[in-house]
């Protein structure tokens, strides 16, 4: 019986890492058109960012007009200076998808003319895989979000992962600690 028991809190625990940690598909914006000259400050896709915790293995997923626009993969120095001339990567098809495959942060500009200069620039930061971070987001699903996303908060996290097994404890009918 306590074998019994131990066995399957041992699956239970593994199957939650395994399923809490799964890499996404995060849709730039949130929407189809967001990579774009942003109206407002407000609308710059650094704040729609930061709602989300990335993680190593999570994929951007851009949509945009390939006839008018690109997507640069570039250093902070050219960041910063909106420099097009020397990208580390250029993606230049409408479903663009970039691989994230580090900690840190990864910077992005528009490759039109003038469009970085104008606020047409994305930071994304990968949580690194040494604080612990589960892949839990209280971040609405990014495929499907038509909205803005909201903010985490400090607790959801851990309150995802403890209601998730307490109830399949309940369901088993032990306590997995």
């Amino acid at each position: 019986m306590a074998f019994s028991r131990a066995l399957i809190s041992s699956l239970v625990l593994i199957f939650l890492l395994f399923s809490l940690s799964e890499a996404r598909d995060i849709l730039v914006g949130g929407k189809n058109d967001s990579w774009k000259i942003p109206a407002s400050e407000s609308e710059s896709l650094n704040r729609w960012a930061e709602g989300y915790r990335f993680q190593i293995g999570d994929s951007l997923v851009w949509k945009f007009d390939p006839q008018t626009d690109s997507v640069l993969l570039v250093t902070k120095k050219e960041y910063v200076t909106c420099n097009t001339t020397s990208p580390i990567a250029e993606y230049k098809e409408d479903n663009s998808k970039v691989k994230l495959d580090r900690s840190g942060p990864f910077y992005f500009i528009s490759g039109a003319q003038g469009h970085c200069d104008k606020g047409q620039k994305l930071t994304v930061v990968v949580v690194s895989e040494r604080r612990g971070y589960m892949g839990l987001s209280p971040a609405p699903s990014p495929m499907e979000n038509e909205g803005p996303a909201m903010a985490p908060t400090s607790s959801a996290s851990g309150l995802k992962a403890g209601m998730m097994v307490m109830i399949l404890g309940s369901l088993f009918g032990m306590v997995l600690f």
